[in-house]
């Protein structure tokens, strides 16, 4: 393990635990509309996803994504514009908060949660090499119930027959909103599922251990890279909240809670970087204290800048702005 990584997971992990405390809190105090989503408990698993990448390569984050996001190269601003509804956020405040992106620089923006933007990874991938260009690999993730869907059993397989340079993150979060893994499948591990399709699997038993999500998911990326295919990684942990903010997530055992599985990843990081003085507290206190004042400067930010107003709001998509810049009134 390499040190450096280690501790740059460990901030962009905080920094995604803190922002997302605070879109949640904004959430209850009637700020943001829509639903409020957050990965608390599965950032190490996130970040170590979008660490594994390059730029140039293709990511389609989903709900619980904010540290792979983050470290992807997604802005604060650009999360805090979007559930605030900023007319300057990416989405320009006109589509869901967790649909937000920039695929020209390689950030999908999510279609849904249940395996559809495996399909769409695959495309922007073939299309790069129907173009030639080589080197480049493309990287989702979703939670164990979107691998029930239809979606995602056709998307694997033509993955895999194409041998597209594909690593696909399965967390299992042990429910499916409110349906545990025991009445989702039957087969003892996900990550067994891989041999069926042709393809490689890798299993995260404890998707809480910074250190083995940023190793094993990281030589996912490098044999995808290296011309080995489809990649398909299974990790375990607790979902340390509802499927949303909406949802108090009742229906989770305690026994769950009390177990390995259920310790919070950012707590396990923290209590390994002291006991291996790769840090000391007064650091750990000096990067909270940095991303807790990066995300009210976001927010505060955001808060100055006008919504969109819909009699004169320019709709149409940005991709296609500048055909409709060719006519009066633009597309509306």
């Amino acid at each position: 393990m390499m040190r450096e990584q280690y501790l740059t997971a460990y901030r962009w992990m905080l920094l995604a635990r803190i922002s997302e405390e605070k879109y949640a809190s904004l959430y209850r105090a009637g700020k943001i509309y829509g639903g409020v989503f957050i990965g608390k408990g599965q950032e190490a698993i996130s970040v170590a996803t979008g660490l594994s990448l390059r730029k140039g390569d293709i990511f389609a984050p989903l709900i619980r994504d904010q540290a792979g996001r983050l470290a992807f190269g997604e802005s604060l601003l650009d999360v805090t514009r979007t559930y605030l509804g900023s007319r300057l956020g990416p989405m320009r405040g006109r589509d869901g908060n967790v649909h937000r992106g920039r695929p020209r620089e390689g950030t999908m923006a999510m279609i849904s949660h249940l395996g559809a933007m495996i399909s769409v990874v695959s495309g922007a991938l073939m299309a790069r090499r129907a173009k030639g260009e080589t080197g480049a690999i493309g990287a989702t993730s979703l939670g164990e119930g979107g691998t029930s869907t239809g979606a995602f059993h056709e998307a694997m397989n033509q993955a895999a027959v194409e041998k597209l340079p594909l690593v696909v993150v399965v967390t299992n979060n042990q429910y499916a909103y409110s349906t545990p893994t025991s009445l989702q499948f039957a087969c003892r591990n996900l990550a067994d599922r891989a041999a069926g399709y042709g393809i490689e699997g890798h299993t995260l038993e404890h998707g809480n251990d910074l250190g083995a999500c940023l190793d094993v998911i990281g030589r996912a990326a490098e044999r995808a890279r290296g011309g080995h295919g489809p990649q398909l990684v299974v990790a375990s942990i607790l979902r340390l909240g509802g499927h949303g903010e909406h949802d108090d997530a009742n229906y989770v055992l305690d026994a769950l809670k009390r177990s390995k599985t259920g310790a919070d990843c950012l707590k396990v990081t923290e209590q390994f970087i002291l006991e291996e003085k790769l840090a000391t507290d007064a650091e750990l206190e000096r990067w909270r204290a940095n991303a807790v004042h990066q995300v009210e400067e976001a927010v505060a930010t955001t808060q100055r800048e006008p919504a969109p107003d819909p009699d004169a709001e320019d709709w149409c998509a940005l991709s296609t702005r500048h055909l409709g810049d060719a006519y009066d009134g633009g597309c509306h």
